[in-house]
Order: C-alpha cells, then sequence, then structure tokens
C-alpha cells in the first residue's frame, strides 16, 4: 500500500471539501460553505446568549420599539431560512457605533448606532447590510476558509468556549474582539452585504439615499481616523459610498409603503 505524507492527505481532503460545497452567494459569487444551517444557526444562538450575558441589554420601551420596528419591517421580506424560524433583536446599552447580525436569526443594535444613524431609514440600512451577511452566509464562509486551513477543525469544539477554537469561531462569526471592537469581515464581503442591504431596505420601503448619508455621518463620526483602504478590511467611506450611489441607479421601482418607525 502507497503511503502518503500527512500534508499531501489533508491538501487533498482540502481540495475534496472545496469541490464538494461550492455554492454560490445572493450577488452570484463563489462560495465554500462547508458547515450546514443548523450547525450554524447552532453557533450563532449560542454566541448571541453569551453576548447576553456579557452585554448590558437596554429595557427602554421606546428604543426597543423603534429598532424592533426598523428590523421587522426587513425581515418581513425575507423568505424563511433553513436553521431558525424567527429573528430576534437586542438592543445592548453601548457608546459603540455598531450592529450586528448572526446566523440563527440574531440581531444585536447598539445605543451608540443611534447617535449616528439619525432616522428609520439611516438604521434600516445598517441592519439591512448586517442581515446581508446572514443572507450571503459570511460567517460560514469564513470558518469554511479556517475549516480548509486546520482540516479536522469540528464546529462543535469551536463553540465551546474556553478552547484553543473559540477565538476562531468568534472571528468567523465577526464577533472576535481586537481592540475592544467588533472585528470586521472582509472587503468583498463588506461590500457584497452592502448591495444586499440596500435592496432590501429598498424592497420594504425604506429611502435608499439615505444610506449615502448614514456613511457621511460614519465619516464625521471617525473624525477622518479611518486607516487607509489597502490597510483595512472596511472599504473606504469614498469607496462604500460610490459604490451605493451606483447601486441606487440599478434598483427596481418598489411598491412598499414607507414605514413609519419613530423614536
Amino acid at each position: 500500500m502507497r503511503h502518503f505524507h500527512p500534508l499531501i492527505i489533508t491538501g487533498l481532503l482540502a481540495s475534496t471539501m472545496a469541490l464538494t460545497a461550492c455554492s454560490s452567494s445572493p450577488t452570484g459569487r463563489q462560495q465554500v460553505l462547508l458547515f450546514s444551517n443548523q450547525d450554524m444557526s447552532q453557533l450563532g444562538a449560542q454566541s448571541f446568549e453569551e453576548l447576553k450575558k456579557q452585554e448590558k441589554i437596554n429595557t427602554a420601551p421606546k428604543t426597543n420599539q423603534y429598532v424592533q420596528c426598523v428590523a421587522n419591517t426587513l425581515t418581513s421580506k425575507l423568505n424563511p431560512r433553513n436553521g431558525f424560524s424567527q429573528w430576534e433583536v437586542v438592543v445592548f446599552d453601548s457608546d459603540q457605533v455598531n450592529a450586528f447580525a448572526l446566523p440563527g436569526g440574531k440581531i444585536g443594535v447598539y445605543t451608540g448606532l443611534l447617535d449616528v444613524a439619525n432616522n428609520q431609514d439611516q438604521l434600516a440600512s445598517v441592519i439591512g447590510h448586517e442581515i446581508g451577511h446572514v443572507m450571503a452566509e459570511h460567517s460560514n464562509e469564513r470558518l469554511s476558509r479556517t475549516q480548509l486551513a486546520n482540516v479536522g477543525l469540528q464546529l462543535s469544539s469551536m463553540a465551546i468556549s474556553g478552547t484553543e477554537y473559540y477565538d476562531a469561531a468568534m472571528a468567523g462569526l465577526g464577533l472576535g474582539v481586537q481592540y475592544g471592537v467588533l472585528m470586521p469581515y472582509g472587503r468583498a464581503q463588506e461590500s457584497e452585504s452592502d448591495i444586499i442591504g440596500l435592496r432590501l431596505m429598498a424592497e420594504a420601503g425604506f429611502n435608499p439615499n439615505e444610506s449615502i448619508t448614514l456613511w457621511q455621518n460614519m465619516n464625521k463620526a471617525s473624525g477622518g481616523n479611518q486607516p487607509p483602504e489597502l490597510l483595512s478590511t472596511h472599504p473606504s467611506h469614498a469607496t462604500r459610498i460610490g459604490d451605493l450611489k451606483a447601486e441606487i441607479g440599478r434598483l427596481p421601482a418598489y411598491n412598499a409603503p414607507h414605514p413609519q418607525c419613530q423614536l
């Protein structure tokens, strides 16, 4: 019997997995997805429960009603997804100008975002973008890349807090902590989520032009401290705004009424 070097076997396994798990994102980009919707939903739900224990949850009725209104209006336009039956939205009391969405239908919004997203349409731009990460299975894609680099890594072990794989799982979900902020997705994934989120907010009746204003607000809030585009995993604000303007020009006409979510 012929014996292969372990590295060769690893390479063969990785190639086989890549060939058998190819998929296309909502924008047609090719992806490698190795994990099931059920596995990803379970990981997202577990991570969300951990976050709810660690972060302060905002209980102000008016704030929660407002965020829920925007999120529910967006998710009402989505088809049911495998792995979960409904979306859960939690508002976290924090100065962070951020939001996220996880596999399993988990959405988190930080109150600091409400100081920058000045109206329902701008908030819909952010939440729609985060939902876009879930729709495009970006967490699965990132964890699959980790799997291909570490053949034999099990998703169940990654979800266990305190294991050597926990940080990899959190990074794959976009939740790894680095310098006190949520780790971003890659530029290709960020740009793709911008497009998906823009289409979703327009279909739900929100004004897509407000996404431009939102990122102009983000630029002001950053005080011009964003790193050069080549040194950042996010597109630059100027690139992002230019891409959004181009995509807005390609949007079809939607007939949904303008939502009435007020803070």
